[in-house]
């Protein structure tokens, strides 16, 4: 898949919109379509859509809100580079937010809610496409989290998320990666179907920050 492809699903549902645009925009960027560092041209951008830079302007700006892009006065908008150090706030961040919500969510657990986070694991294990997994990363997580009925909160960690998503998928592309996660998952949902906050906590928190070292270093390694 390619930018055409992605703006051909937008002009497909005949709404192109700035969150529409910004949709495909955004899924450009995670898939590596648009490398970091890379110009995005709006005339460019909006010749494909079909659309005026005014749409394109507002979903560039939805996605500098979002951490993926960045726009200079003079020199247009480029993809974000996400530096080691602020990879590792940005973890640091997810880890306090993510234990609040799976604090608050636990007691609120239904059966439902534990069945769905089950669901997305025996989904996970049947695929090997990066994007997919990184996807199926954000749902599982975020099954554990609605039930705590903080919108806001969860927001802000999908927000999160998204930051890093782009490098997560290269890092679930490892099976070591993926296998070890899918285990601390498996674990993280057991404490969760026992209602020990304490465990899950500490699981998720290790989780977390297990992840966010190997991608500190993986950054460190590139630059």
């Amino acid at each position: 898949m390619n930018l055409n492809d992605l703006a051909a699903n937008v002009l497909q549902q005949q709404r192109s919109t700035p969150d529409l645009i910004a949709d495909a925009l955004r899924e450009a960027i995670l898939r590596g379509i648009f490398q970091e560092g890379q110009s995005l041209r709006q005339d460019e951008i909006a010749t494909q859509f079909g659309v005026s830079r005014i749409p394109v302007r507002e979903a560039l700006r939805q996605l500098e809100a979002e951490g993926l892009v960045t726009l200079h006065l003079n020199r247009g908008a480029m993809v974000s580079v996400l530096t080691a150090n602020e990879a590792q706030e940005i973890c640091e961040i997810r880890s306090a937010l993510e234990v609040q919500a799976i604090q608050l969510a636990i007691p609120k657990f239904s059966t439902a809610d534990l069945e769905k986070a089950a669901l997305i694991l025996e989904t996970t294990n049947q695929t090997t496409d990066a994007g997919l997994l990184a996807q199926l990363n954000w749902e599982f997580h975020a099954a554990l989290y609605t039930s705590a009925e903080r919108p806001r909160l969860l927001a802000m960690i999908k927000n999160l998320h998204i930051n890093c998503d782009r490098y997560v998928r290269m890092q679930m592309a490892q099976m070591d990666y993926q296998e070890r996660s899918q285990k601390e998952h498996y674990q993280l949902l057991d404490a969760c179907k026992q209602r020990d906050t304490k465990t899950a906590v500490r699981l998720l928190k290790r989780h977390i920050d297990t992840a966010g070292e190997q991608l500190v270093m993986y950054l460190l390694q590139k630059s």
